[in-house]
């Protein structure tokens, strides 16, 4: 998988802690995560979705684990996962334990829901001694109790004060191997919250999402919006697209909103024009064909389709490579220098020869260069 790391926003100088091979906090890249939708007792159904969504660019996967029953599917998905596996547990200190002792990489709690403090301290035991990471998950359904009720709080202001707690409780174990959450379905509460706990917590690694954000249309505007605001100023060590749609589409949404920061991009960008009265070819689907043909490249280039000759070439001229239309023809450029004329019903198959040409075989070479230095 080749990805490409671009301007990169400072990330603040948080901690750095590691999800089994996988850097979160500390000026590494910001990681993209998502969850199984399987039933976690079904080891192969999980362990072939984990890799569905290894090869669409996942790098941290969390796996339910919601009672013993799943525990020994559990282990087997830890020991055959190509990723790092988060132990998602709710309510069960002792599921927390046991899915420590099958393997996972880290664990997910929300100390809030866990119970008294004796069990989230069992928990923490057992993580210091497996070696492993706990993500502290908050949410306005699971305050901690000295903030819950509070009437002259903001939700932002509770949920940043819940996460501070526990962190500190945390902290007073001895046990610093943290990544916090905080989350809500509205994008300016979470905006709100993680901004201050970037002020209050500037040292603990933060997972970014928006939860609960709806379906695959709403739920990418919402968190574009939302993940977008706290990347572009620097908050966020690792995120999670959350979407009442296929995991695999959260790994895309997520890409994109990095690929769109300039921060990291793994496939190619499509650069088009919205189209007007200038435009004498049927652009949409010459268009919509390049999108769907570029799903199938994993190069990080920039790809234009523009409509004509003002917004050809010239403007375009910062895209690897494009096609600018005009009447019946197409001019196939890299970095704004014509390559070749061809006509309208050639242009898709001729912009895709020089792709791969140019970009793809290219590609090729090197990853069977490095199989024949193996």
């Amino acid at each position: 998988m080749i990805v490409s790391n671009l301007h990169r926003i400072p990330r603040a100088l948080t901690r750095q802690v590691f999800v089994g091979p996988v850097a979160v906090g500390g000026g590494a890249p910001v990681s993209v995560q998502s969850m199984t939708t399987t039933d976690t007792a079904n080891a192969a159904q999980t362990l072939e979705q984990i890799r569905v969504l290894a090869d669409a660019g996942c790098e941290i996967i969390r796996v339910a684990v919601p009672t013993k029953h799943v525990l020994d599917g559990f282990k087997q998905i830890c020991a055959n996962s190509p990723l790092p596996v988060v132990a998602d547990i709710h309510f069960d200190y002792r599921l927390a334990l046991a899915a420590t002792a099958a393997g996972a990489a880290a664990l997910r709690i929300n100390p809030g829901n866990i119970g008294s403090f004796v069990k989230v301290d069992a928990i923490i035991d057992e993580a210091q001694s497996a070696h492993i990471p706990i993500r502290i998950g908050v949410n306005a359904g699971s305050l901690a109790r000295e903030f819950d009720t509070r009437q002259d709080m903001t939700l932002p202001q509770k949920l940043a004060a819940s996460a501070l707690s526990f962190v500190q409780h945390f902290a007073e174990k001895g046990f610093e191997d943290v990544v916090v959450s905080a989350k809500a379905h509205d994008v300016v509460t979470t905006i709100q919250t993680y901004r201050q706990l970037s002020r209050e917590l500037p040292c603990v690694p933060l997972h970014i999402g928006i939860t609960e954000a709806g379906t695959k249309f709403q739920g990418t505007i919402k968190s574009a919006v939302g993940l977008g605001a706290l990347l572009e100023e620097g908050i966020g060590d690792t995120m999670r697209v959350s979407l009442t749609a296929d995991p695999a589409d959260e790994i895309k949404v997520a890409w994109e909103i990095m690929a769109s920061l300039g921060m990291r991009r793994r496939n190619p960008e499509l650069v088009s024009c919205p189209t007007c009265g200038r435009t004498k070819v049927n652009l949409i689907p010459i268009a919509e064909e390049v999108q769907q043909r570029l799903q199938k490249i994993k190069v990080p280039i920039s790809v234009a389709v523009m409509g004509c000759a003002v917004n050809g070439p010239g403007e375009a001229r910062t895209a690897d490579i494009g096609v600018a239309c005009g009447v019946g023809q197409g001019v196939v450029f890299v970095k704004g220098q014509t390559l070749r004329r061809v006509p309208e019903d050639q242009i898709i198959d001729a912009l895709f020869e020089e792709i791969d040409k140019r970009f793809v075989a290219d590609t090729k070479r090197l990853d069977a260069d490095k199989i024949s230095d193996a």
